[in-house]
């Protein structure tokens, strides 16, 4: 028998399994550990950019700076990354935008992750980001696919803007960082809206950047904005420690840290299994709306008719609310579909891409939602883990095979 410890909240559910059914465990991949502190790689990275401009030289252009920050759904270390830059920051006139998108703003005990002892030396200086208060924003042009760009007033009318940010996979931008600190980052509702809509496309999916209609269009956003940008592009490693520090122009970054994510993130399978676990790790299990990317990410694992089995404390509920109103007022996963077909908002995509799994898959979940609520979504509630996986070895017998996905969020399977 196997032992496997399956993170939820920030403890773990411990399940047994017997050898012949266990097809393999995955997270991201184990990495040589830097030899360096983090705080020497970020200002190894500054004086050593992937790509220009210099550090050095970035600061010295006049005005004020803006730095845009992750929330607290994400891993970003942001706050390693300000530590390090500390002797920079208090002789500089600088102010912080939390890049929340459409989520809420953080909580006291989430500014504390983004930005450790740094909160109080800067917390008056500290704004965050609503894209539904249009009084604060600002139009600055159309993208070629047809999104209408508001940005936040503070990026708009920023001097110079630095950018702090992790890379890894994202299932329908193909990755995180770079230019999602804009779009949708700090953006208006109408234009996370239009952008998200793109992700309806089959071409919308995790490591897909050509061809890729929402990174395209987060791109081509990109060009009406022509203000002096810095950016600094982490990597994290599987104990969500940095690996990884790149910095310079903001596309030079975001590239540069690709292949060191995939290196890190990309999993290797043989085959796809009858049963996947796939948990969703500490922030990212915040609500069903932000644990769906370990959804996603299992599918690509799992056989037509299989099983999948969400851990995912969803401890804040369902988050953005428009994708559960569609699931839960549909009578069948194609239903679902037909409904998008008639009008987008924003939130479908998530109700899209469930509903695709949802058509040929069973899809089971532990969480601290409601059981009605989730099996109103299609979504069978579990309350124990153990039991659930040995049922399913009932159900798929002897040659049943089970994979679990211990980060399911960041991890991608591929079949080599």
């Amino acid at each position: 028998m196997k032992r496997i410890k399956v993170p939820y909240k920030q403890e773990f559910i411990t399940v047994e399994i017997p050898d012949k059914h266990l097809a393999d465990v995955l997270e991201p991949n184990e990495v040589t550990i830097p030899e360096v502190t983090p705080h020497q790689m970020v200002l190894d990275s500054l004086m050593n950019p992937s790509v220009p401009p210099n550090f050095n030289d970035f600061l010295q252009l006049p005005g004020k700076l803006l730095i845009i920050v992750n929330d607290g759904t994400r891993p970003t270390p942001t706050r390693i990354v300000l530590e390090a830059l500390k002797d920079y920051l208090v002789t500089t006139n600088v102010e912080f935008i939390v890049a929340t998108g459409v989520h809420r703003g953080p909580t006291f005990n989430e500014y504390q992750y983004i930005f450790g002892d740094m909160y109080d030396l800067f917390a008056n200086r500290i704004h965050v980001h609503d894209a539904r208060i249009q009084e604060e924003l600002h139009y600055i042009g159309t993208s070629r696919a047809g999104t209408e760009l508001w940005l936040n007033n503070l990026v708009v009318h920023a001097e110079k803007i630095l950018v702090i940010g992790s890379v890894e996979p994202h299932y329908f931008a193909g990755y995180t960082g770079g230019r999602k600190a804009f779009l949708p980052g700090t953006a208006g509702y109408i234009s996370i809206e239009q952008n998200h809509k793109l992700a309806l496309s089959p071409n919308a999916k995790a490591l897909a950047l050509e061809g890729n209609p929402v990174h395209e269009d987060m791109m081509d956003a990109l060009k009406l904005f022509t203000h002096p940008i810095f950016s600094i592009m982490t990597v994290l490693n599987k104990d969500q420690e940095i690996h990884g520090v790149f910095s310079g122009s903001l596309d030079g970054s975001f590239y540069a840290a690709i292949d060191c994510a995939n290196s890190i993130f990309v999993a290797d399978i043989q085959e796809k299994v009858d049963v996947v676990v796939t948990a969703s790790k500490y922030p990212m299990d915040v609500d069903l709306y932000q644990a769906q990317k370990a959804i996603d990410n299992a599918k690509l694992a799992l056989k037509n008719g299989g099983t999948m089995i969400l851990v995912a404390s969803c401890r804040e509920g369902i988050g953005e609310e428009a994708f559960l109103r569609l699931l839960s007022q549909s009578d069948t996963p194609q239903a679902v579909l037909h409904a998008i077909e008639a009008g987008y908002k924003l939130g479908y995509h998530k109700a899209a891409k469930m509903a695709e799994v949802f058509q040929w898959a069973t899809v089971q979940a532990i969480t601290d939602l409601d059981d009605a609520l989730l099996e109103s979504i299609f979504i069978q509630p579990v309350h124990n883990l153990q039991d659930a996986i040995d049922h399913a070895l009932e159900v798929y017998g002897k040659d049943c095979k089970v994979l679990f996905l211990l980060d399911g969020a960041v991890t991608v399977p591929r079949i080599r």
